[in-house]
């Protein structure tokens, strides 16, 4: 969070009393609305119910949801902030987020520009501190240069350098700088106050921070992915050609014997062999042949 200059806190001080909240809650509100650029707000504190946003036009959302004084009590809060946020020179930018440089005019100053160009200079009636001479004013690696937009919410600082296409992460002290690929960031939101997600939209919707490469975590690049352990695998064995089957010998095969005929029954084929003779259908020769033939089986 800013720190407040003794003008700041006196104003924080009036705003809370006239709207019974506590300084600390205003405070907190306030740089909810200067990162959101005195339009919005994401915020959270004990006092508004949790955490919740509001926008510029009457949308709130509380985690007390049907709350409605609570809802009207920091609706009333938060557009008074955005009028004072606005009366502040430079403070609102034209971007998404406050971009803040230091000035070269002389000691105390300090130069707020964003992606608009817009610069003021903060006088002794400023909200803020300014930083003292001779302390850099930016946390990110310097040979990012000067960033497009900044802004910070909770313990989370953040700067997107549209130029190299890098985002600086400040997350209590560590920096994590991003590449952001193709995207063209317009605004950024966390889930949570501590450890929450931290996610920004762009032309392709919302996405989350994690899905970015990472480029170097306090100025050193992180190591390379291990790749995959390659196993040595054993050579097929070679299929070779399927060995004919065995032809197994075939058992003899013996043709049965005639089952031996019966008297009666040989006597019997004889006599219609006689009258096929009879009939002419039978010759001499044939019958006298067959009849030779079954007399034989006797």
């Amino acid at each position: 969070m800013r720190q407040l200059s003794p003008a700041g806190q006196q104003a924080v001080n009036d705003i809370a009393q006239r709207h019974g909240f506590g300084a600390d809650a205003v405070a907190s509100m306030l740089d909810a609305v200067i990162s959101g650029n005195g339009t919005m707000a994401q915020f959270e504190h004990p006092e508004f119910g949790g955490s919740g946003q509001w926008m510029q036009g009457g949308m709130i959302m509380l985690s007390d949801m049907f709350n409605n004084y609570l809802k009207g009590r920091i609706d009333s809060l938060c557009n008074e902030l955005s009028n004072l946020v606005a009366s502040q020179p430079g403070l609102i930018q034209t971007g998404s987020f406050q971009s803040q440089s230091q000035s070269g005019s002389g000691p105390g100053s300090f130069q707020q520009q964003g992606s608009g160009g817009m610069i003021g200079n903060f006088g002794a009636s400023s909200l803020f501190v300014p930083p003292e001479p001779g302390q850099g004013a930016f946390w990110w690696p310097a040979e990012l240069g000067q960033p497009s937009s900044t802004g910070a919410q909770n313990n989370v600082r953040y700067a997107w350098f549209s130029g190299p296409r890098r985002l600086a992460i400040d997350v209590n002290g560590k920096v994590t700088v991003y590449d952001t690929l193709d995207h063209n960031i317009g605004g950024f939101s966390q889930q949570q106050s501590y450890g929450g997600t931290l996610s920004f939209t762009s032309q392709y919707g919302l996405i989350d921070i994690a899905a970015l490469p990472v480029v170097s975590i306090d100025g050193v690049a992180p190591p390379p992915p291990a790749a995959a352990p390659v196993f040595a695998s054993e050579p097929l064995p070679v299929p070779g050609p399927t060995p004919a089957a065995p032809v197994l010998p075939t058992a003899p095969v013996f043709e049965a014997a005639p089952a031996p005929a019966s008297e009666q029954d040989i006597f019997a084929m004889i006599e219609k062999l006689a009258a096929l003779k009879a009939k002419g259908i039978l010759t001499d020769e044939e019958f006298a042949a067959k009849k030779a033939e079954l007399l034989a089986r006797l």
